[in-house]
């Protein structure tokens, strides 16, 4: 299975929204919608229902014009697409400017709390943390976990710090004990392998604005998932910065293509204001 067959109906849905409706003030007809994911192998049905799920998780909401329902982005949704896009263009997937600042976060759960213990390590490996100890995660920069932490209803539970390490202190051997970074060095190299063939090759135009949301959507989830670990102690070899620029060449020789097909297939009309 390789990474683009993987990807889930949301999570594309999710990039389509990022690429053609954010910051444009204006819904797209589902009909349009479900052309573009037939063309992504998805179905009417898997594509309609995942817009509905949307709808019910406040990610979308609906507008009829006429016999037609088109769709448009809610704060929520705005929200998320606006991380994504933050996360692809300004953080990027090298961290070069690390100022040596960990976040460290202390936990003591009773036994009994298996299920709260596993949401917590869940949602901390998410954010970037990896387990230095047991109950002592650590996380590179000044990361947030508040709202994190008080969803899970742990506050009273979970104590958090800014340090810095000792001189000393072997910070790369410290990272590779406590991250695997031989599973995200293979996304990365796995995902060079999947796109670089496309810095030469063009598809042809119908294919292109699909091929740029399923680049767009497999590189968001890659580097969503990376700590963000400073570059300054990882593997010389490390294939962030690769993957990185295939990312932009593939993106910026697909987009013209994309811009073409979106103007030939996409029915979008105004946003009117909410009720």
């Amino acid at each position: 299975m390789t990474g683009e067959e993987s990807l889930r109906p949301q999570s594309l849905m999710l990039t389509f929204l990022g690429d053609q409706v954010l910051g444009r003030d204006v819904c797209v007809y589902s009909g349009s919608v479900i052309d573009v994911f037939a063309r992504a192998g998805i179905g009417e049905q898997a594509t309609r229902s995942t817009l509905s799920r949307m709808v019910g998780r406040d990610l979308l909401r609906r507008q009829r014009e006429g016999r037609r329902m088109y769709f448009g982005l809610t704060e929520r949704s705005e929200a998320v697409l606006r991380d994504g896009e933050q996360r692809i263009w300004q953080t990027g997937a090298v961290n070069r400017h690390w100022d040596g600042t960990w976040t460290l976060l202390g936990f003591s759960l009773p036994e009994s709390w298996q299920r709260r213990r596993h949401d917590l390590r869940s949602q901390l490996t998410w954010s970037g943390f990896g387990p230095l100890f047991n109950g002592l995660w650590i996380a590179p920069g000044e990361v947030d976990v508040s709202a994190l932490v008080a969803e899970l209803g742990l506050s009273a539970h979970v104590k958090v710090f800014r340090a810095h390490a000792d001189t000393g202190t072997d910070i790369g051997q410290m990272i590779e004990e406590t991250w695997e970074l031989s599973d995200l060095a293979g996304r990365y190299e796995g995902f060079v392998g999947r796109w670089q063939p496309w810095e030469d090759d063009l598809p042809d135009a119908g294919d292109a604005l699909v091929l740029r949301l399923r680049l767009q959507t497999e590189w968001l989830r890659i580097v969503r998932r990376d700590p963000r670990l400073p570059v300054k102690h990882l593997p010389d070899d490390w294939p962030a910065e690769q993957a990185e620029k295939t990312f932009r060449a593939v993106y910026e020789r697909l987009s013209p293509l994309a811009h073409e097909a979106s103007e030939r297939l996409l029915d979008l009309v105004p946003a009117r204001p909410q009720a």
